[in-house]
């Protein structure tokens, strides 16, 4: 049996390498809200993830991703483990939103602008924003704090003008296709983030998931109405929960009660089976 060296642990995902230049990207059933993980599982996550991304994937075949293989992965990690071209990830956490939500609302609603970019006054929470806007972030590591917005100035500095214009032109280009997909699904997309890889000859992969429970808002398109919460079809829910709690958000994260779990479970297996269309069978 070939070694499996452990490279990296994430919140969700775990990483491995078997194979020079190849990597295991491994997605667990551990949550985190706050960039602070749970000690509860919430068992099929990573196989509903790893699933829901390969779909997406799919959909954007004329993006080069860093996908090679799902099958070609060792058996313990079948159907929760992609193996892809091992690549340099970019240190920016790239945001697409095309709606007014999260991180976003609290940023606009002291400054009137997301990441240096200034937006309309008199929007309200739930509200969408003139056009998709690319509002990138920090990338902060497990346990040490949490995630910052900065600007496009700020990803130039870290990355290079070239770099960043691509980042920002596949953010939205990504964006703007997902949210007509997902519309004629009955879902609106009201923000969601990517991560990119740099391989050894300089090109830039789509990597990691995408347009998960995990990675995007997604809130029901036939009850979308600014001003107030929407009805949230992700991981909103488990946020929404933890607000009622007494927790700090800094480490360690409660335990989450069964029913908590379950209807999480449920709302990510709904999320795969109305995008996919296929019924979910574990």
């Amino acid at each position: 049996m070939t070694e499996l060296t452990l490279l990296h642990q994430g919140k969700v995902r775990d990483i491995y390498t078997d194979r020079p230049g190849e990597i295991l990207l491994v997605a667990s059933d551990r949550v985190s809200t706050y960039d602070v993980v749970h000690p509860t599982p919430i068992p099929d996550k990573g196989k509903v993830l790893t699933a829901l991304s390969l779909w997406w994937f799919e959909q954007f075949a004329d993006v080069p991703n860093h996908v090679l293989s799902v099958t070609d992965v060792p058996e313990q990690f079948a159907g929760r483990a992609m193996r892809c071209q091992q690549v340099e990830i970019v240190p920016v956490e790239c945001i697409a939103r095309g709606y007014l939500s999260g991180t976003g609302l609290r940023a606009y609603q002291q400054s009137g602008e997301i990441s240096g970019v200034r937006l309309p006054e008199g929007l309200v929470e739930a509200s969408q924003l003139p056009e998709p806007t690319f509002t990138p972030s920090t990338k902060a590591p497990v346990g040490q704090g949490h995630d910052e917005l900065i600007t496009f100035d700020d990803v130039v500095g870290l990355v290079g003008a070239e770099t960043a214009e691509k980042l920002r032109s596949l953010t939205l280009d990504l964006y703007t296709r997902a949210a007509e997909l997902a519309r004629s699904r009955g879902v609106i997309i009201g923000d969601t983030k990517f991560e990119f890889g740099r391989t050894p000859d300089g090109e830039i992969l789509l990597a990691d998931e995408i347009f998960t429970p995990d990675s995007s808002r997604f809130w029901a398109a036939e009850e979308w109405e600014p001003g107030r919460p929407q009805n949230y079809l992700d991981k909103q829910y488990l946020r929404n929960w933890v607000e009622t709690t007494d927790w700090d958000k800094t480490p360690p994260a409660p335990e989450l009660p069964a029913e908590v779990v379950a209807e999480t479970r449920r709302r990510y297996i709904a999320m795969y089976e109305r995008f996919t269309g296929n019924t979910w069978s574990g």
